[in-house]
């Protein structure tokens, strides 16, 4: 019986070690290494100064959008109220340049939107280009042979995550891209 109880309280206390993460220990030789290559440039700064910089131009730009519509659902009030005073024929021309013109516009924002949502990718590439030396030296300095992106990865052995050296490394090298807008960076690297 009380060999049963032993038993017991070591199975029951055992149980929380079937909880916690595979670790494989550390790795001898080349290593293969893993990377949050998100969390890196969201991280670093280089990538909060993106995320400022298309911050202010997106806020920028809503206000841009909430005063054209303004303007528009005044224009339109003002035909509206032209209307009763006109023929048909008369509104007619009036009505299709109005539509022609608030087309136009909405064409326009959204294309300045389509160039926000571009440079923000360029600003992404721009960071991974700039920082693949940096990247290759921390490699070479720990002797791994390869990386992959922590969206594949199941298990990782401890150390195995370099996210946070790179990270480190990164903001030391890179800083937060220098004094010309990142933006202004990419619009001026852009074919």
């Amino acid at each position: 019986m009380r060999l049963i109880l032993i038993s017991l309280a070591l199975l029951a206390l055992s149980g929380p070690a079937f909880a916690q993460p595979l670790s494989i220990g550390r790795i001898d030789g080349p290593p293969i290494v893993i990377l949050n290559q998100e969390r890196l440039f969201s991280d670093s700064l280089f990538g909060q100064r993106v995320q400022e910089e298309l911050a202010e131009a997106s806020s920028a730009l809503s206000r841009q959008n909430r005063e054209l519509e303004t303007a528009l659902l005044e224009e339109e009030q003002s035909l509206t109220e032209q209307r009763a005073t006109m023929s048909a024929e008369e509104f007619r021309p009036l009505a299709e340049d109005f539509d022609r013109r608030a087309e136009e516009i909405r064409a326009v924002q959204a294309e300045r939107l389509r160039r926000l949502r571009a440079q923000a990718d360029g600003a992404e590439q721009l960071f991974f280009e700039l920082i693949t030396p940096i990247l290759s030296g921390l490699l070479n300095d720990i002797g791994a042979a390869a990386v992959l992106d922590s969206r594949v990865v199941i298990y990782v052995a401890e150390g195995g995550d370099v996210t946070d050296m790179a990270l480190q490394r990164v903001n030391a090298e890179l800083g937060d891209g220098g004094e010309e807008p990142i933006l202004d960076q990419v619009n001026s690297s852009a074919p």
